[in-house]
């Protein structure tokens, strides 16, 4: 019996992997990293932790380049085009929360992005207040596509992995959800599912209506 959702947050829940997507190529660009190879990139990227980053790129570009930097000029000009314009909603997320909170669900969140930037959108989007439970980047030792950041969302809400649904968007994310036992539903943003995606997901989905629609069939 399902108890709990939780969710990822970029890509999932904002409409924010496009913006991240949209920066990182910039910074590529700057970097002289040619534009399939930065394509390439982004979708191993997404979802996983800065650490695990560094080394996917110094595994590309040698241990000489400098990730860390490469990121904050990234993350700096993401931030403050979100100030500038807002990121919106991806579509259905407040029927989705609403379903839950009405029919007694517990709502999770398990994400990659470190807590002050994450409050901080969560805030501004009004959201923050429907979750039960948050789990941010760098709480567990190992991020994604480790397991262990859903399982300590479990652990928080009080449900055991098989209890709870695990909603992701990027190859990293799917692989800790599946792994930790979520019943696992990839909602395609940016990223196809690869073949090995398609057999670590429950469900593939094109949008959070069709997981509503899930939930009220009584799945």
């Amino acid at each position: 019996m399902i108890k709990a959702v939780v969710f990822d947050m970029d890509g999932v829940i904002f409409d924010s992997e496009k913006l991240y997507r949209k920066h990182w190529m910039i910074t590529g660009a700057e970097y002289g990293i040619p534009e399939e190879t930065m394509r390439e990139l982004c979708n191993l990227i997404a979802g996983s932790t800065k650490e695990r980053n560094e080394k996917l790129m110094k595994s590309r570009f040698g241990e000489d380049f400098d990730y860390m930097t490469f990121r904050e000029r990234t993350m700096s000009r993401m931030d403050e085009d979100i100030m500038q314009n807002g990121v919106e909603l991806k579509p259905g997320v407040m029927e989705l929360f609403d379903y839950l909170k009405k029919n007694e669900y517990k709502i999770g969140l398990a994400t990659s992005t470190q807590q002050e930037r994450a409050e901080r959108n969560l805030k501004n989007a009004g959201i923050l207040s429907y979750f039960d439970k948050i789990v941010y980047g760098g709480i567990v030792a190992n991020g994604k596509p480790a397991p262990d950041i859903y399982l300590k969302a479990c652990r928080d809400l009080g449900v055991k992995p098989e209890e709870a649904i695990g909603i992701e968007d990027s190859i990293n994310g799917v692989k800790s959800s599946s792994t930790a036992g979520l019943y696992t539903i990839m909602v395609v943003d940016l990223i196809e599912p690869t073949e090995e995606i398609r057999l670590m997901t429950n469900r593939i989905f094109d949008s959070l209506f069709d997981v509503l629609d899930l939930l009220k069939e009584g799945m």
